[in-house]
């Protein structure tokens, strides 16, 4: 079995999750988000639920499906805010908090990381917006921490 794992610190096998402004071919270079420290990747089918007369069981059809990816990340300034002195129209440029806020429809790639056997690892696409901005601080964690969600607009595909 060849079994993930996210490998943290080890450049070219840890997990990464990358953020393109609107799309790769528009920001190829896209912004590399540091300081994960977790993600869900969420893909939750809906299901239509109903009785009949004749059944003695409810029956159930997947419909749509909501996918999303919810993390954590402590803050670093850049990568958040971002850098204005980079080229216009890039992810670079926005940060994390300038694409939330300007609603901009990013195109996404998280690296999960390699295999137990050293194989090339799965990557997960997609595009999605950026909401759920939270940032905390407090006594006991003397960073900022912020929850992040990249909801989905439409399916992931996985390269």
């Amino acid at each position: 079995m060849a079994y993930i794992y996210p490998a943290p610190g080890v450049a070219n096998v840890e997990c990464t999750l990358r953020i393109h402004h609107t799309s790769k071919s528009a920001d190829a270079t896209g912004l590399l988000i540091p300081a994960l420290q977790d993600i869900t990747v969420n893909a939750s089918n809906d299901v239509f639920t109903w009785t009949q007369l004749d059944e003695g069981d409810k029956l159930q059809v997947a419909t749509t499906s909501t996918n999303s990816l919810a993390m954590n990340l402590v803050l670093e300034q850049t990568s958040f805010f971002g850098n204005s002195a980079a080229s216009a129209n890039t992810a670079v440029k926005s940060g994390v908090f300038g694409l939330s806020t300007g609603k901009t429809r990013c195109e996404f790639d998280l690296y999960l990381g390699d295999t137990s056997s050293g194989g090339a690892g799965k990557t997960v696409n997609g595009f999605g917006y950026i909401t759920g901005l939270a940032p905390t601080v407090s006594a006991d964690s003397p960073v900022w921490v912020s929850p992040i969600t990249i909801t989905v607009d439409g399916a992931y595909s996985v390269s």
